[in-house]
């Protein structure tokens, strides 16, 4: 399962322009967010800003102070380190791997434990299905929801949407980002190129109980065609993403 987070760092009071279904007006960047990508204490990472589309992606998802955020696969915590930022210290940030995902929290797990986020709780799961003690405000991950369906397929998906929509608060968030496979095919490269169908992962989220709120288009590369691997050096770090937003009831 290979999370590769995307985002960019705006400065203050900069707007972002955000398309969902409808036309929409630019959004502007709250401070919260400006403040939290402008940390001193992140500038080993906060180079990938521009090309993750931070501000604009964090902009999108309306994650603020106070609220409760699962970062799920979290790679090397990029994302969990500005959510602690944003959240503040009336929210929380829980940086979760799945128990079959044990393997890539070997390097990650320590290093952001290491921070000594007050904040944020970094930790591998004693199950395979994400869960939570108490309802959360938003669940964010990158570029695993394909992963998902490597084994299993869509029975498996399903099940994960479902874990995700009980641990929601109703009205809770759930962000999708991931590479983007041609209209059609699916789940037919989730285990080769690494894409999904993104009309395939709407109809499948709002499947279990979820309303899809809008789409951001600011990780959208018409130049990719689909047909490489998202590894392959030609596309890595350009490939043409969908960031999708579904609201609990």
């Amino acid at each position: 399962m290979k999370a590769i987070a995307l985002g960019l760092m705006l400065a203050a009071g900069a707007t972002v322009a955000v398309a969902q279904q409808k036309p929409a007006a630019p959004v502007k960047v709250p401070a919260t967010i400006t403040a939290a990508l402008a940390d001193p204490a992140r500038a080993d990472q906060a180079g990938d800003d521009a090309r993750r589309q931070a501000a604009a992606v964090l902009a999108f998802s309306g994650v603020k102070p106070g609220d409760t955020v699962i970062d799920y696969l979290p790679g090397k915590g990029y994302w969990t380190r500005i959510f602690s930022g944003i959240v503040g210290p009336k929210g929380h940030v829980y940086a979760y791997w799945p128990a079959a995902g044990q393997k890539y929290a070997e390097k990650s797990l320590p290093v952001i434990q290491s921070w000594n986020l007050p904040n944020a709780t970094a930790q591998v799961q004693a199950v395979n299905l994400p869960a939570s003690d108490k309802p959360v405000d938003l669940f964010w991950t990158v570029q695993n929801y394909h992963d998902v369906a490597n084994n299993a397929g869509e029975p498996a998906l399903r099940a994960f949407d479902q874990a995700v929509f009980k641990l929601l608060k109703s009205g809770g968030t759930y962000v999708i980002i991931d590479h983007a496979d041609t209209a059609g095919r699916g789940l037919a490269n989730t285990n080769t190129t690494h894409r999904i169908d993104p009309d395939y992962v709407k109809r499948q989220v709002q499947s279990v109980g979820f309303r899809f709120v809008g789409e951001s288009r600011v990780l959208r590369n018409p130049a990719d065609d689909h047909s490489k691997n998202v590894f392959d050096p030609a596309i890595r770090g350009q490939t043409d993403q969908f960031v999708y937003k579904f609201r609990k009831p």
